[in-house]
This record gives structure tokens, sequence and C-alpha cells, in this order.
């Protein structure tokens, strides 16, 4: 998917755990036009990010929750005009996929193509206007363990498509949990879960701040003025 950002880059910061999920965010972000960092010092966010011009902040999903919320009332004092996203798992092409779809649809507000999942019939839908360029592509867990989660992904579909209604199934090797969909036409996005998180993945999010249950990371705090 290429939806690089038009005008003045969006600029996005990701908090989260997993710093190899984190840097590799970070690399796909900047390679699509974003203005992207990323951080695990969750105590450190205000004082090393100047958070005045930030278009994104996406939560990581081993972020507690009294952190979120702090960060959320903290982040909007400074600038009411950030949106937050909550990272639907420890996937870097996901997380990414989840920036482009809400900045695209952002951009792009109301908008003719029609792009929806089917969960029973375990397919893609799209309606379209005009020709335009589709890709569709499955994202999947393939290790919950902290704190560097694995993952894997399948280029399901990456052609031209001709007007009209088209159906684009998952192949039977997607998995029916920790498996995701991103569906780019031309540059707008969408995100779609196939399966949820299994319940030994949710129960390992940090109930608070003080809640130690993971495992330390090494330390992560990006700089785009290095970049």
């Amino acid at each position: 998917m290429d939806t690089t950002p038009t005008d003045k880059p969006d600029r996005i910061l990701v908090v989260g755990r997993s710093p190899s999920v984190l840097v590799a965010t970070v690399d796909i972000l900047r390679a699509k036009g974003y203005t992207a960092d990323a951080t695990n010092q969750f105590d450190h966010v205000l004082d090393d990010y100047d958070l005045t011009d930030l278009d994104v902040l996406v939560f990581g999903g081993m972020v507690p929750a009294d952190t979120k919320q702090y960060l959320r009332e903290e982040v909007s004092k400074r600038n009411p005009q950030t949106s937050f996203v909550q990272g639907l798992a420890g996937i870097a092409g996901l997380i990414a996929a989840q920036v482009e779809a809400f900045t695209s649809h952002k951009r792009r507000g109301q908008d003719s193509t029609e792009i929806t999942y089917d969960a029973v019939r375990r397919c893609v839908q799209l309606t379209l206007e005009e020709p335009a360029h589709v890709t569709v592509e499955a994202l999947w867990a393939t290790s919950f363990t902290p704190p560097e989660p694995k993952s894997t992904s399948l280029r399901i579909f990456d052609g031209t498509l001709q007007a009209g209604f088209h159906v684009t199934p998952l192949p039977e090797r997607v998995p029916s949990e920790a498996s995701y969909i991103t569906v780019a036409v031309n540059d707008l996005v969408r995100v779609f879960t196939v399966g949820t998180m299994p319940d030994a993945v949710t129960r390992m999010v940090p109930t608070s701040t003080s809640d130690k249950r993971l495992p330390d990371v090494g330390r992560i705090t990006t700089s785009s003025d290095d970049h």
C-alpha cells in the first residue's frame, strides 16, 4: 500500500512496548512519507516529544489503561487537535496500516468506494465506481511471547480492478485468531479484524502502571530530528 501523505506530512507518535515492533513501525511510516516516532518510555513521553503539532498518537495493546488515560488528557491539553488510535496488535505493518486508514479517511472524508469484510464468508467486498488499484493483505501473529511478538503476512491481491462489485476470499491459511486484513483502494485504506487476540494474550495486558507482569524491555525513544 502506498498512501504517501500530501501537503505537510502527518506527525505520528507510537507509544508501545516491543522494541522491534516500534522500530519497524517507524521505518514503515517514514518510508510512506509520515513524520513518525515511537517510544516505550511511558513516563517520559511528555518530556521527550514536542506534542504541540502531533497529529496522531497510537497506543500499543500492552500500554496500561491508566497510562493511556493520563497521556490522552495531557496530550489533549497541549494539542486538542491530536487524534488517538488504539493499535490492534503488535504487528508493525498492521499498526502502520491503521495510521494510513485513519489519515486517508480524514483527508478524503466521504467516499463512494465501499469496502467491507464479510466475517461469515471470510471475504473482502468492494464496490468501485471507477477502475482502481487494489491491494488486499492479511497479517497475523505467529508468536505471542513478550516482549517481542512475531507475525507474518500474505499478499492476497495486488492489481487493478474495474468498476463494479468484487469479492476477494481469504485463503484457508489465514488463521481465525489474531489475524487482520488491510485493504487499499488507490490511497484509501481500511483495516478489518478477522480473528481477535486469544484470551491468554489479553490477560497479559498490565492493569496499571505499577503492574510489572511483563518482562523489562530495551529502551526505545526515536527522534525524527535524527532521521
